[in-house]
């Protein structure tokens, strides 16, 4: 459309949302932080918090197979998952990452529900407490807006 800029984008208004949240608790410090971060921005977007659900397992690796059930659920317009890695000296960081990052992609792309990946990669337990706030709160504004854009596209 000629003269025309309008596109079609999700909005932040988490009114009527039911958000499903997985969270790692390996490196349980940093990722409670990312949790009280996206459950509070979540909230402030005007999800109700009996609409959040948040469930907890092991760590990174198991994510994607909690995000894949409740989006096999139907119960949620959202999801969002949340952990922390941290390099250390073998090539596990590297698998973890990998294949983390590669789950959470693969349900997002074979399910009808948009996922937020705020599974940290850093090299160091500083560089994860310097993104634990933005990233939980950035996770929350990533699934309203999806959940929103994907419900105007449809």
């Amino acid at each position: 459309m000629q003269g025309s800029d309008k596109g079609i984008s999700g909005e932040l208004a988490g009114e009527g949302l039911v958000i499903g949240i997985v969270r790692a608790r390996f490196n349980d410090a940093i990722t409670s932080r990312l949790a009280e971060t996206c459950l509070a921005e979540l909230v402030a977007l005007g999800v109700l918090s009996r609409d959040i659900k948040h469930v907890s397992v092991p760590g990174a690796l198991e994510v994607p197979v909690a995000l894949k059930a409740l989006a096999d659920s139907g119960d949620y317009d959202a999801l969002v998952a949340l952990g922390c890695i941290i390099r250390g000296e073998t090539y596990h960081f590297e698998l973890v990452a990998n294949e983390s990052g590669a789950g959470v992609t693969r349900v997002a792309l074979t399910t009808p529900i948009p996922i937020a990946n705020a599974i940290l990669t850093v090299e160091n337990e500083a560089q994860a407490w310097a993104r634990a706030e933005d990233k939980g709160r950035d996770a929350a504004r990533v699934a309203v807006e999806m959940a929103n854009l994907l419900e105007d596209l449809s």
